[in-house]
């Protein structure tokens, strides 16, 4: 915890995954956390961050007022267009705002106190630190809370197979053909096996796949969540019931939360996948952590949880911002 009066900000766009990534982080420092989330007009939305020159005239005037002085203590963002922002601070604030940066900033890591990026980004530096994973809030406390929220969940069918889908994106096609093989899979084994599915897709899945998984697991135990129409999102709870994790290989984002929860992990690959998305798939096979849909599979020892070290370092690296230098 810092030991510091102070606010921490964190500066995002709207994108989910972002917001996130840099909150769960906030969250374990012990400061005041302030949410801002800054959307510039092109040309800098195209060249963030690097087009630094006026920058905070291209916020609209909400985001202008909320982008000022006096500067944060600590600044973390996620996410490109958060990083021209991040990346001011430093000069705006005379170098006293300590910033961090989550996810490969795309230029010189020197330019943030401290950056933040997964191994499969590639990047290193003496500033950088490499989760395997990304970052997220999923901890025992979490979990705990999810299984409260959602108790009925208790009574469902042993194993409880949770079944997380993401959506399509570069290189990846997550379309009717995939979901058809997911779903075959998916059933064939719960008939073997018996027990219950819960789906739950994710902003990014196309409504039309998740309403053919509706239909074709009406007659299974469970649920099928696709949005807000189905009600809260149960999430929290799907992972903290979970005997078992079934995640499209898409989201890294998901990949990393299921990878916390402390069961097995399985996913369906059909084709090759991006590099980056591949290497992150390697990293967390070779680890032991995510296995191919038909696999029997045992949990891994421990569940991965990054967040917690990253955020005790970070805490380190701060207090040792804040000591005032020596007297020449």
């Amino acid at each position: 915890m810092v030991k510091q009066y102070g606010d921490c900000w964190v500066i995002t766009d709207s994108a989910s995954g972002n917001q996130r990534q840099a909150l769960a982080l906030a969250n374990l420092l012990g400061m005041p956390v302030r949410h801002l989330q800054l959307e510039p007009r092109a040309p800098w939305s195209w060249l963030a961050p690097r087009l630094g020159l006026g920058a905070s005239i291209a916020l609209s005037d909400t985001q202008r007022r909320q982008f000022a002085p006096p500067w944060p203590t600590v600044a973390i963002g996620c996410g490109r267009i958060s990083a021209l922002y991040t990346r001011l601070l430093r000069p705006l604030s005379q170098g006293h705002c300590y910033t961090v940066q989550i996810l490969d900033p795309r230029m010189d890591a020197s330019h943030w106190d401290t950056v933040i990026a997964p191994q499969h980004d590639g990047l290193a530096g003496p500033n950088v630190l490499r989760p395997l994973g990304s970052l997220n809030p999923v901890d025992d406390g979490w979990l705990e809370d999810g299984r409260e929220a959602n108790p009925a969940f208790v009574d469902l069918p042993r194993p409880r197979v949770g079944v997380l889908l993401g959506g399509p994106r570069k290189g990846i096609a997550l379309d009717a053909g995939y979901v058809e093989e997911l779903m075959a899979k998916l059933l064939a084994r719960q008939r073997v096996e018996g027990g219950s599915l819960l789906v739950l897709a994710s902003r990014r899945t196309p409504s039309a796949l998740g309403e053919v998984m509706r239909d074709r697991l009406a007659s299974v135990p469970g649920l099928t969540w696709t949005g807000p129409d189905d009600g809260g999102n149960p999430y929290p709870g799907v992972l903290g019931w979970a005997d078992r994790l079934v995640v499209t290989p898409d989201s890294v984002n998901m990949l990393s939360e299921a990878c916390a929860v402390g069961c097995a992990v399985h996913t369906l690959v059909r084709s090759p996948l991006p590099a980056k998305i591949e290497r992150f798939h390697r990293a967390l096979r070779a680890a032991g952590r995510l296995h191919g849909l038909d696999d029997v599979a045992a949990p891994p020892p421990q569940p991965l949880r990054e967040t917690g070290a990253i955020a005790a370092t970070l805490c380190q690296r701060i207090a040792a911002h804040q000591l005032p230098s020596p007297t020449p």
